[in-house]
């Protein structure tokens, strides 16, 4: 009778269950022998609950289908339901067969452990808070709190005790991606304006992730011409490049140089960035914040020896 239990097709199952590339739990039931099963590393760090195991075994109703991964016969949810057929006697159990890898598994336990069944204690949904953070860093706290049933902020929290680079963008509930802080997205929506001049302010804002409102305000700044470097600043520049200490030193040059680069327009920082090839700009964001803590821990080291 368990022939022909791999070729059920696989239908949708838990409604609002996100992942990137869609759902793929089947909705069709089919029945499994209990003796081919194995069981997954579970979110629950606690384990099984016998008296709830009790309960389910005791009661008169039918049991709702566990979910398989349907390559290793690993059990993804229902553990417990499993547990209580096996005390019923049962030698099978209805299933739902579930595909994709070791992480997107989790991801459908954790999140089916959250919406239905015995709860998850906060605990464990912290610890697996921290490891949909570690394996999907680019998604927003949103995102990983909508799976694991915490808030936002205790999502950021955990986050922030992870190490690892982080990526300058993530991708929210809607599936949109946007930059992490709301200053990288004006950053966005300015350098889109230049690029594009054509785009309404309605497309900017959809795609750097910012409200019409903000868009607006960002078009505004544009139309306002930047202001020129404090006299003082430009004064002070024309004495460190006639300075014979500095002009005559390879050192001296090189920190001449640097400074002038930093003293660049927004519109030619913004057209560099748009010439960034996009599989690059993940890794030059983080370059370029390095650079500045650098120049910021040079300036107070000059300041205290001053």
């Amino acid at each position: 009778m368990f022939e022909n239990w791999r070729g059920v097709a696989v239908l949708d199952f838990a409604a609002g269950h996100t992942r990137e590339d869609g759902d793929t739990c089947g909705g069709g039931v089919v029945r499994l022998p209990i003796a081919e099963l194995l069981t997954m590393r579970s979110p629950r760090s606690a384990g099984e609950d016998p008296e709830h195991v009790r309960r389910l075994a005791d009661s008169l109703a039918e049991l709702p289908p566990i979910v398989v991964h349907r390559d290793t016969l690993r059990v993804v949810d229902g553990r417990h339901r499993l547990r209580a057929a096996i005390l019923r006697g049962q030698d099978d159990i209805a299933a739902r067969l579930f595909d994709g890898d070791e992480i997107e598994a989790f991801l459908f336990s954790v999140r089916a452990n959250t919406t239905h069944g015995l709860p998850l204690s906060t605990a464990d949904r912290k610890t697996a808070a921290a490891r949909i953070v570690t394996a999907r860093p680019q998604w927003s706290d949103r995102l990983v709190a909508s799976v694991v049933g915490l808030a936002p902020a205790t999502v950021a929290e955990v986050r922030r005790r992870q190490s690892g680079p982080q990526p300058v963008a993530r991708i929210g509930r809607d599936g949109r991606i946007r930059p992490v802080d709301a200053a990288a997205r004006r950053r966005a929506a300015r350098e889109l304006m230049v690029a594009q001049p054509q785009l309404s302010l309605r497309q900017v804002a959809h795609r750097a992730g910012i409200s019409p409102e903000t868009a607006r305000a960002v078009r505004a700044s544009l139309a306002t011409p930047e202001p020129r470097p404090d006299s003082d600043t430009a004064a002070l520049m024309r004495a460190l490049r006639s300075d014979p200490s500095l002009r005559f030193s390879e050192s001296g040059r090189m920190l001449l140089r640097l400074l002038d680069a930093g003293a660049m327009s927004h519109e030619r920082w913004a057209a560099i960035g748009q010439s960034v090839p996009p599989h690059c700009r993940d890794a030059i964001a983080r370059a370029a914040m390095e650079a500045s803590r650098g120049w910021r821990r040079f300036a107070e080291r000059l300041a205290q020896e001053s």
